[in-house]
């Protein structure tokens, strides 16, 4: 067998072959555009090279054909927010067969080594993780945008490599054919206008406050998240940008406490139902058929990305309120039948708890798998939000302050355990 970089316009056009003979004759899958795979390695194009860095591969049997790809990224600005320094693998497609698998793995693992890394996630996406982010292994149908889609056999090769699960994400689906039940709504419209909280839908032409808002409630509603950092403004305007170019703004929503931006809500329409018509490709003939099935509306389903709100307004019903004015929206557009919340980590039981109150029916699952490079080193799934986090980082920040006091070395127990 044979890897090879992807470093120029035919290895990169064999990474994108790969997908296609894997997927051959599998009415599941949907094709995502070459030219949004390609920007997820151009710094040009995807804000968070700026402080990272990522390659890909592409893996040929013998006689030449195609059976394999993988990525492999580092984010510099989260790779130190675990007891391992973590790096990403993604894009990872393979035949059914182990030692093809186990090169393309090994591949990415001695690259990420080789910067310093530990342990590596996958299938996960250099970005956010709103998009193209874990590994399918229940609900094999076709997926909502930025969904990932695979083979049922993956699971298996992740696992004999050593990758075990680091957390589960489930996805909801509602069929807006069923009313919400009437209890949900009559405290969704107590919530909704309640005095001092209004709600309102963002305007593209305001970009510039929205993320102003968008970074005071990160900062505030995801503290908690076992890879928090300090948000970086270019990435929140890159993030804003691309939603401009994919989302309806009337889907997009902020809560306000007075004036306090408290809570941020999005959703878009399901793009992978026009993309299934594009088979990967961009150009003069796939974008009008996009524009055409686009105008006679043969999306729908939409697809809720995120929802945070701040601590102190958490267990208030404003993420209730949100669904209230939403469905006002809804009603307008009444050719979009179905809603999918996706996804929720099973580290979030409250988040977990909220999609099913509101009827939401448990339809797929994927995966965030870990594998660490040091195979006597203790693994642990990621903990539960909030105080297992700050006891972490608590325990890492004083090792590391020891350390370059020089009085003492970072315990045993804070290199062996993920």
């Amino acid at each position: 067998m044979q890897i090879i970089e992807v470093k120029e316009k035919a290895s990169r056009k064999a990474f994108h072959q790969v997908a296609h003979k894997i997927y051959e004759g599998d009415k599941n899958w949907i094709a995502p555009l070459e030219v949004m795979v390609d920007s997820a390695f151009d710094p040009a194009k995807n804000a968070f090279l700026k402080h990272g860095q990522g390659t890909r591969w592409i893996l040929r049997a013998d006689n030449g054909e195609l059976i394999g790809r993988i990525g492999a990224f580092i984010n510099r600005n989260k790779c130190d927010t675990f007891r391992q320094p973590t790096g990403g693998i993604g894009y990872f497609e393979c035949m059914n067969d182990h030692p093809a698998a186990d090169l393309l793995f090994d591949t990415a693992r001695e690259w990420l080594a080789a910067r310093g890394m530990e342990a590596m996630d996958g299938p996960v996406n250099f970005g956010e993780n709103l998009i193209n982010w874990g590994l399918l292994v229940q609900g094999f149908m076709p997926q909502g945008f930025g969904m990932p889609y695979n083979k049922s056999y993956y699971l298996h090769l992740f696992e004999n490599y050593g990758f075990k699960i680091y957390f589960e994400q489930y996805t909801y689906h509602l069929d807006r054919g069923i009313p919400f039940p009437e209890r949900f709504w009559k405290i969704a419209e107590w919530v909704a206008n309640k005095p001092h909280f209004r709600f309102e839908h963002v305007r593209f032409n305001n970009l510039e406050q929205h993320i102003r808002e968008f970074t005071h409630i990160y900062e505030e509603a995801w503290a908690s998240h076992d890879n928090h950092q300090e948000v970086d403004t270019e990435d929140i305007r890159a993030m804003m940008k691309i939603a401009k170019l994919i989302a309806d703004e009337e889907f997009i929503w902020f809560a306000y406490h007075d004036d306090e931006p408290v809570l941020f809500f999005g959703m878009i329409p399901d793009w992978n139902q026009l993309l299934a018509k594009m088979k990967g490709k961009l150009n003069f003939w796939t974008l009008i058929k996009f524009f055409w099935y686009q105008k006679i509306r043969t999306i729908t389903r939409t697809r809720i990305l995120v929802m945070g709100v701040v601590p102190k307004f958490q267990g208030s019903g404003l993420e209730s309120a949100v669904f209230w004015h939403l469905d006002k929206i809804m009603k307008r557009k009444p050719w979009y039948k179905e809603v999918e919340l996706s996804w929720v980590g099973d580290f979030n039981p409250k988040m977990v708890a909220m999609y099913i109150s509101v009827g939401g029916v448990h339809t797929k699952t994927h995966y965030t798998m870990r594998c660490l490079f040091d195979k006597n080193a203790s693994f642990e799934r990621a903990p539960m939000l909030m105080k297992e986090v700050r006891l972490l980082r608590e325990e890492r920040g004083n090792s590391i302050q020891a350390k370059q006091e020089g009085v003492g070395s970072v315990p045993e127990s804070d290199k062996n355990h993920s």
